[in-house]
C-alpha cells in the first residue's frame, strides 16, 4: 500500500462503499474524531506500567479502530463494514464495575490531573466527550449505528475511572472541586 495516492487533494475523500465526500463532512470529522481519540488512548498506553491495563488500553485502540470503519461505513451501504456491537459495551460495563470495587463510588466532582497515566487518562476523556458531540450531531442529520452512541459514552465514563484508579496506584490525591 502507497503512503499516499493523491485522490484526497481535491478536498474529496472516499468512504468504505465508495461514495467520495467532502473532507468537511459532519461523518468525516466524527471518524476523525475517533482517529485522535485512538491515538489519545495510544499515549495513555505508553504511559501505563500495568499489564492488564496495558491491555485493557490496547483493547480499546483496536476497537475505536473498528468504530471509526464503523463510522466510514454507512448504514445500509452496499460495502457493510464490522461494526462496534453490543458486545464491546459489556466489557466496559464489567471493567468500569471492578474498578468502582477498588476505587469506591463517586462522591464529588474532581479536577482532571494527578499522576502522569490520570492526566493522559483524562485528556483522552475529554477528546471522547468531544467525539461523542460530533457523532451525535451527525446522527442528527445521518444514520449511524445505534450502539456507537452507547458505546462512546460508556467508554468516557471507562477513561474516568480509570484515572482514578492510576491515581489511586500511585498514591495522588484526586483535587475535589470545591465552590
Amino acid at each position: 500500500m502507497p503512503y499516499y495516492t493523491g485522490n484526497g487533494d481535491e478536498g474529496k475523500t472516499g468512504l468504505c462503499d465508495g461514495k467520495r465526500v467532502s473532507k468537511h463532512s459532519l461523518r468525516v470529522a466524527a471518524y476523525g474524531e475517533v482517529d485522535e481519540l485512538n491515538s489519545f488512548v495510544g499515549w495513555c498506553r505508553n504511559a501505563s506500567r500495568d499489564k492488564d491495563e496495558t491491555a485493557m488500553l490496547q483493547r480499546i485502540q483496536k476497537e475505536l479502530f473498528v468504530l471509526g470503519s464503523d463510522l466510514a461505513s454507512p448504514t445500509g451501504s452496499k460495502n457493510e463494514s464490522v461494526r462496534i456491537a453490543e458486545k464491546n459495551i459489556g466489557w466496559m460495563e464489567e471493567a468500569i464495575d471492578g474498578i468502582t470495587k477498588e476505587i469506591g463510588e463517586q462522591k464529588c466532582f474532581i479536577l482532571p490531573g494527578g499522576c502522569e497515566l490520570a492526566t493522559r487518562l483524562h485528556m483522552a476523556r475529554a477528546v471522547c466527550r468531544r467525539t461523542e458531540r460530533v457523532i451525535v450531531a451527525l446522527s442528527d442529520k445521518e444514520k449511524v449505528n445505534g450502539i456507537i452512541l452507547h458505546y462512546i459514552n460508556r467508554l468516557s465514563s471507562l477513561l474516568f475511572v480509570m484515572a482514578k484508579m492510576a491515581n489511586e496506584r500511585a498514591n495522588v490525591d484526586d483535587i475535589e472541586w470545591k465552590k
